[in-house]
């Protein structure tokens, strides 16, 4: 059985309290002031167009406030329709010129002059309405006599009688005048439903009102509408974007009881439905249920795409609108977390779904973007992505302005910003003498300013080759020592250097692929064995790199800023990133690409998994044909078929494990690889390594009530 989260009426009541509504008769609109002014409401809407920030001549009237009380405007004493009044608090902005001193005398018997003081102050107001499907826009025109003026003092308010809208619908209200002189007033209200007012009585269309039960049940959620077998309803499923017009998504005209089933992937906080009877000028009823739903938050965010577009700009893609912030950030070389730095960006409510502009003077490889929700990041790309270009090794130095030209500089670094002639033991420390001369030779890159502080980026490489010329000194100086040795220890020496020859060769094998393991964590036993395969790679000249073995760094620096920086350094050293399908991966792969069929097979995935958190940047390259030769896919023989893994994937080469193995090793180890005898012997050694962790995972996963049952197999 389905298990109810709530029963409601098409509406959201969400006060238990009920309200009684004064009532107004007729379908004029109406308009009224508070005492000392005037006030006329023009006939007929206007066009609903703000127009660009002006300034003000002298005083002029401007909204200061918004009210809303909730009425019924009545056509008969049982034929009623909710209603929205709005009252605009009005002040005075701005100042009225002041007669020069030298003619103050001379004119101040001119009665001419005193006319600006006696006459009215007068506004033209707009008051904008929007609630889903209809906007109207009316103008009020207001006086108030000069006399009573008083600049940036209240003056009264104007009343304005009503906004017609649907029971339980959200209604935004804005505000202004013609010309504008400040920014526009914006209010946003949920109207209650038929159940938290006194109108069933009033409101026909509250009669007679489709019941909707929402319900879920695993993985998929059932709208149920309880009505009578012969009405007839409207229902229509929509995104309601604050930030841009609403995307109608789905629409049927229905007759009597009916059960929607929707797909737990399907939701999204700014999910709503609308429900009217199929009946002339019947209300239509709002509801957005799944704004609180952990579920829906979580697609939210699995949707999101952040972008960063050449030169500088950047875009935050989503079906809904997102409270979240986004900072600018350094990332330095070596896979620590990214600095949040100075320059602004939009701190709260990142407008969604438009090209922003970076604060920048100039575009930097280091500098990434990051958005964060409630403190927790779920987004970061960085200036490189696109390219893989190396991170510089470039330091940035934090300018701070203060009065009388007077300026500190301080370098940024993991522990901290570092002044530079300051006596800590850091680079930046030691090398501060010298950094403050690039920066006055211009050779820093200015990547942004302001009146009080700015940030430069000063090259190290000069100095890096430097330590490396004293480097090379010392490797020379022993080079002479063991060829004196070898000189006078000839044969010994020989065999000496014939073993460390090999040793190095092996190493410099070893060092010249890098391999990254992805896989999702199902359970301890697949964790086994993707141990069991990590521990006999590295045998071979291969350096391999598992969440398994960095659980401490995977939990300081989170799954997704560790994934970024091992892919980074992996692709950056010719390495290839490696993904082990299996029926969780699959699932939530499908997931991720909004493939309902395969979505209910989706396997939680823990605080560690990697690979839930890589597929933000995994995915794209797929997408975007970045994929071959940096990446590799394999499953394992018994728990999945060649067939399961996504199309997406199969882009690059897939192997089975462990009937592959030669094939496999072969990519991994690329040009580089040994003869194929030599790789076959390999393959046979990783593969004893291997087999007796798998047949025990086959065999638990086969026996009787062992977990996944006959799904295993990912058909």
């Amino acid at each position: 059985m389905p298990v109810p989260w709530f029963l409601l009426s098409l509406a959201l009541g969400r006060s238990p309290m009920v309200l009684s509504l004064e009532k107004l008769m007729g379908p004029q609109d109406t308009a009224r002031c508070s005492p000392g002014l005037s006030c006329h409401l023009w006939d007929g809407d206007v066009l609903c167009l703000p127009g660009s920030i002006v300034s003000a001549p002298g005083p002029v009237l401007v909204p200061t406030r918004l009210q809303t009380e909730l009425v019924l405007r009545c056509y008969q004493e049982t034929d009623c329709d909710l209603c929205v009044r709005v009252a605009i608090h009005l002040a005075v902005h701005g100042h009225w010129e002041e007669p020069k001193d030298e003619d103050t005398f001379g004119r101040a018997a001119d009665p001419e002059l005193e006319e600006p003081r006696n006459a009215f102050l007068q506004a033209q107001v707009v008051l904008s309405f929007q609630a889903y499907p209809t906007a109207r826009c009316v103008l009020l025109e207001v006086q108030v006599p000069a006399a009573l003026v008083q600049p940036g003092q209240s003056v009264g308010s104007v009343v304005f009688d009503c906004f017609e809208a649907a029971l339980g619908a959200e209604v935004r209200i804005w505000s202004y005048t013609q010309p504008r002189y400040q920014k526009e007033l914006n209010f946003t209200q949920q109207l209650p439903d038929c159940k938290g007012l006194e109108v069933r009585d009033s409101i026909q269309s509250c009669w007679a009102l489709p019941w909707l039960n929402v319900s879920a049940d695993g993985d998929d959620v059932y709208l149920v509408l309880d009505v009578s077998e012969e009405q007839r309803f409207g229902l229509s499923l929509y995104w309601n974007q604050i930030q841009g017009p609403t995307k109608p998504w789905w629409h049927r005209n229905l007759t009597g009881p009916q059960t929607i089933t929707l797909n737990h992937t399907d939701l999204f906080p700014c999910l709503c439905i609308q429900v009217w009877p199929l009946e002339p000028d019947s209300v239509r009823t709002s509801i957005c249920p799944f704004r609180e739903d952990p579920r829906a938050h979580r697609n939210l965010w699995r949707a999101a795409r952040l972008q960063l577009l050449p030169p500088r700009g950047w875009r935050l893609d989503a079906p809904c609108s997102l409270l979240a912030e986004a900072t600018l950030c350094w990332q330095a070389p070596g896979g620590g977390p990214c600095q949040s730095l100075v320059p602004p960006l939009y701190q709260a409510n990142v407008t969604v779904n438009k090209t922003l502009e970076l604060p920048l003077l100039n575009a930097h490889p280091n500098l990434c973007v990051q958005v964060s929700s409630w403190e927790k990041l779920q987004l970061q790309e960085c200036l490189w992505a696109d390219s893989l270009r190396a991170l510089k090794d470039d330091l940035l130095l934090v300018e701070t302005r203060g009065l009388q030209d007077n300026r500190s500089l301080c370098a940024l670094e993991p522990s901290g910003c570092t002044p530079l002639l300051s006596k800590a033991s850091t680079r930046a420390a030691r090398l501060g003498e010298q950094l403050l001369q690039d920066l006055q030779s211009g050779q820093c890159l200015q990547l942004w300013e302001d009146e009080l502080r700015a940030l430069w980026a000063c090259p190290m490489d000069k100095y890096v080759h430097q330590r490396w010329a004293l480097v090379w000194l010392a490797c020379l100086l022993l080079a002479s020592v063991l060829f004196l040795l070898f000189l006078f220890r000839k044969d010994h020496v020989k065999g000496w250097l014939r073993l460390l020859k090999e040793d190095l060769r092996a190493g410099a094998a070893a060092r010249a692929r890098a391999a990254l393991l992805l896989y999702s964590a199902e359970d301890s036993g697949f964790e086994r064995l993707v141990g069991a395969l990590a521990s006999a790679l590295c045998q071979l000249p291969l350096q391999v790199t598992v969440d398994l073995w960095s659980r401490r760094e995977l939990s300081a620096q989170g799954p997704l800023a560790w994934f970024h920086a091992q892919r980074r350094q992996t692709l950056q050293e010719g390495g290839v990133v490696v993904l082990l399908f299996s029926p969780g991966a699959v699932a939530l792969c499908h997931e991720w690409l909004q493939d309902a069929a395969s979505a209910s097979a989706s396997a939680p995935h823990g605080p560690h998994d990697a690979f839930a958190a890589s597929l933000s940047c995994v995915l794209p390259d797929f997408l975007q044909g970045r994929a071959p030769g940096r990446y590799v896919g394999a499953y394992f023989d018994g728990l999945l078929h060649s067939g399961a893994v996504p199309a997406l994937f199969r882009s690059v080469p897939v192997f089975s494990l462990p009937s592959q193995l030669p094939d496999f090793l072969g990519t991994l180890q690329g040009p580089g690889a040994p003869s194929p005898g030599r790789l076959g012997e390999r393959a046979k050694q990783v593969s004893r390594a291997l087999q007796p962790t798998l047949d025990q995972l086959l065999q638990a996963l086969g026996g009787p009530g062992g977990p996944g049952g006959g799904t295993r197999d990912g058909t």
